[in-house]
């Protein structure tokens, strides 16, 4: 191997809680709900599937059926899809909608697991090319540099820039034009295997993690170290 891709949201790291991330909105706006209601709105706002990270919708409304088909492939769609879903529940204010969307951009709201910063370390260690490859609507840069990540990425590949959603072959194949190695002699990890798995048939290899949250998942990326020999 002479490079590794890794995913962002579930790989490297993980979102804030549904309810932290609206607890920390509502602090900043200065609104305070009782506890009961508060938790009754953030588990009203993650079966609607509103964070960005957090878990898929249980159920998509008709007018955003296509949209969500799309999300990922600019920033436009993904602030709409995702304020789209937010806005099935009623908050205290119409405002905090986009409050919320814009928490979840934050490096705040996104917590690194455990083993992330000594594999990525360790794989810069032995002068691998490490690549980001990411269904996102938004630039993560500033959360990996926030947390002392961003050292060691050589290249980020994002579907909002290219157009494209992973398991399309050609963000797989981006990135790996841009750390110059072929294929063949790259594995990709992700927590996915119908987007992230989509590398193999570039004729990358492919590690599937679990998506956890971040004290439950302590050691997962460490295998990757003796994947690359």
């Amino acid at each position: 191997m002479r490079a590794v891709l890794f995913d962002f949201s579930g790989t490297l790291f993980r979102i804030e809680s549904t309810e932290a991330w609206l607890r920390a909105v509502l602090d900043d706006a200065g609104i305070v709900l009782a506890e009961p209601e508060l938790g009754q709105v953030a588990k009203a706002l993650e079966v609607v599937g509103a964070q960005p990270g957090g878990v898929f919708p249980e159920r998509l409304p008709e007018g955003l059926v296509e949209l969500w088909r799309v999300r990922d492939e600019s920033a436009e769609a993904h602030r709409a899809a995702y304020t789209g879903l937010s806005r099935q529940v009623p908050l205290p204010r119409a405002d905090l909608h986009d409050a919320l969307y814009a928490r979840h951009m934050t490096p705040a709201a996104w917590a690194p697991y455990p083993d992330a910063a000594d594999v990525l370390r360790g794989l810069s260690e032995r002068g691998l090319g490490i690549g980001v490859v990411s269904n996102i609507g938004w630039d993560p840069r500033p959360v990996f540099e926030a947390h002392g990540l961003g050292r060691f990425v050589d290249a980020y590949v994002l579907s909002y820039e290219h157009g494209i959603q992973k398991p399309d072959p050609r963000l797989f194949a981006a990135a790996c034009a841009a750390l110059e190695v072929e294929p063949r002699d790259t594995l990709m990890v992700g927590d996915s295997a119908e987007a992230d798995g989509g590398a193999v048939a570039l004729g990358c290899r492919f590690h599937l993690v679990r998506h956890l949250p971040v004290p439950e998942r302590p050691d997962a990326l460490r295998p990757v170290l003796d994947l690359v020999g």
